[in-house]
């Protein structure tokens, strides 16, 4: 039978069981991202997504990563990216650098600031997260929620469209 059937009505469709899951999981992702936002920008004056840009470099090493890369990681637009990193590199958390593999390309990596920065705001986001996200969890559910969440991650990201 199919999961649309039994939704004749929008009482029907606000109260179908799937919806409500979604819309829990969005409410409680939304809910957290600012949470855990502010505490990022009160403490260590960076938005919550230039940490996640933050992260995605510090995991890149050294060689630095395309601003093109970047933006697929983070699922922005190239020009959102490039925003992003020239208000980084304005903070003097990130530096571009020739890349080694083409000439006219640009490379983004870690200053020393942003690599301090990095470990500062990791060591509070650690301690919300506890608090926050995986704190209200039952402690035997949660390495099987960490592994779904792990699961939907990489599945949304698998359908994604890659950038040209």
């Amino acid at each position: 039978m199919s999961e649309n059937a039994g939704i004749g009505t929008a009482k029907e469709a606000a109260d179908h069981e799937l919806i409500l899951a979604f819309g829990r999981l969005q409410g409680a992702a939304n809910r957290l991202e600012y949470i855990l936002g502010r505490a990022l920008e009160d403490e260590c004056e960076i938005s919550h997504l230039m940490f996640e840009v933050l992260l995605i470099l510090g995991r890149a090493g050294s060689p630095g990563l395309s601003m093109r890369a970047i933006a697929q990681e983070q699922v922005l637009t190239t020009g959102g990216a490039t925003r992003l990193v020239d208000r980084m590199v304005a903070a003097g958390l990130v530096t571009r650098v020739e890349s080694p593999d083409d000439r006219r390309g640009k490379l983004v990596r870690l200053t020393p600031l942003g690599e301090e920065t990095t470990v500062r705001a990791s060591r509070i986001h650690v301690e919300n997260i506890t608090r926050y996200f995986a704190g209200p969890l039952p402690s035997e559910h949660r390495e099987q929620f960490m592994e779904d969440l792990r699961i939907l991650s990489h599945s949304a990201r698998d359908m994604l469209p890659r950038l040209p």
